[in-house]
């Protein structure tokens, strides 16, 4: 089963490459809701990259599964992140602001 979760990133972390070859990158994203929320997401092996793009303060989208997993009879739970794109709505870049002079005002 697949989630998506919109919102703003907060911070986006060094990927984190471990003995074994496996690397993951962690990031941060803050909800819009009433009661806004900081959720870590993270992306694993060859998708790392996909946070190369992106930016603290940028509005996305991200699309992830939830992994759950038992080790030494403790339990974890990861989201893991496999698309992320920016929020429809959300604006490339601020836009520059317009300026028109009107030579007939007296000031």
């Amino acid at each position: 089963m697949s989630y998506e979760i919109q919102g703003t990133i907060k911070v986006i972390n060094d990927t984190q490459t471990f003995d074994s070859g496996f690397a993951k990158r962690e990031f941060v994203i803050t909800t819009e809701d009433k009661y806004p929320q900081d959720i870590k997401l993270e992306f694993v092996k060859d998708k790392v990259s996909e946070l190369d793009a992106y930016d603290a303060g940028d509005q996305v989208t991200v699309a992830f599964n939830i992994r759950g997993n038992e080790y030494k009879d403790r339990y974890y739970v990861n989201l893991s992140a496999w698309k992320i794109s920016k929020a429809e709505g959300a604006p490339a870049s601020a836009p520059e602001p317009v300026v028109v002079a009107d030579e007939s005002m007296p000031f």
